[in-house]
């Protein structure tokens, strides 16, 4: 089967899950009778709806190449930054290191995927921005609260920018006998993810009975996180035939995959909490901000990246 056949069986397998999903919506909201529940199955609705432009939105990125896909993270890192600054407090004497965040970071750290860069890609922002970011703000002559105001900053263009840009960075990995279908595995990746997030919710809703952390995040039970985590994995090993790995392989993936996901949400949960803010922003009708679906992959795009790179590259 070549790689097109893959995507489009695949596509077409997500498409018939969200039929379904919408079909079930609808009727659950032809029968539920209280307020309550009309907010549940609308808030589901909502999400559901999310999920259908979503899937339009990679599906064409995916179907124009490599740089459409990258330049489509390029807007999702800058949106999910101007979230994760708009919620932060921020001085006057910010507003150059946050520009260059914007308008340099940005822009050079993906124009490095697109001319697989891979050395200085990996250390960009980690060496060169974090160095840069404070210095600029030091010449501003502003000491009030500094190591806080960079501190948030630095972690705000860490986790929207260099981690979220790992999931693109996919598509330089050169990977024997997978030529040509990187495209795929970068879908791989975002499934396991985001149907783990589903999953959880789902069987949280469902199930849920122990909190495991109600004060960071109080929708996360333990139940949701067994069964989540569960089904993703069968799911992820179940998609082995579009990746590189074998069914064990992949569901070893998958599993390590669920797991840097489920921390990601929680650390992201308790920065939120920290800043008083219940979602990241109102981009994502049912979904909150951007950052409020991308921050799973922020945890769970490096580690698979280069987990797939160490072991599985030539």
């Amino acid at each position: 089967m070549t790689a097109q056949e893959k995507f489009f069986w695949l596509i077409g397998g997500i498409a018939a899950i969200l039929l379904v999903a919408s079909i079930a919506g609808w009727l659950l909201g032809l029968r539920v009778k209280t307020e309550n529940g009309r907010a549940v199955i609308g808030n589901l609705n909502a999400r559901i709806q999310a999920w259908w432009i979503m899937t339009a939105v990679f599906v064409v990125a995916f179907l124009l190449g490599k740089t459409a896909t990258i330049i489509l993270f390029a807007f999702i890192s800058f949106s999910a930054l101007r979230e994760f600054l708009t919620l932060t407090p921020t001085r006057a004497s910010d507003y150059r290191a946050m520009s260059l965040a914007f308008f340099v970071l940005v822009p050079v750290q993906y124009y490095l995927i697109h001319i697989e860069w891979y050395g200085l890609f990996s250390m960009f922002i980690p060496v060169y921005g974090f160095l840069l970011l404070p210095s600029l703000s030091a010449l501003t002559q502003d000491a009030e609260n500094f190591l806080e105001r960079s501190a948030k900053i630095q972690w705000g263009i860490m986790v929207t920018i260099y981690c979220i840009s790992h999931v693109p960075a996919l598509l330089l990995l050169d990977i024997p006998g997978y030529t040509g279908q990187n495209a795929l595995l970068l879908l791989y990746m975002l499934l396991v993810v985001q149907m783990s997030d589903v999953l959880q919710y789902v069987f949280g809703k469902i199930f849920g009975k122990t909190k495991i952390a109600p004060v960071v995040s109080p929708s996360k039970t333990v139940e949701g996180f067994i069964g989540g985590a569960a089904g993703a994995t069968l799911i992820g090993a179940g998609m082995w035939w579009i990746t590189p790995f074998t069914p064990l392989q992949a569901g070893a993936m998958a599993f390590i995959t669920v797991l840097m996901g489920f921390l990601g949400g929680l650390v992201l949960s308790a920065v939120k909490r920290s800043l008083g803010a219940k979602d990241w922003g109102t981009m994502i009708k049912g979904h909150g901000g951007m950052m409020d679906r991308m921050d799973s992959v922020s945890f769970a795009a490096p580690i698979f990246f280069h987990l797939t790179r160490y072991f599985f590259t030539s």
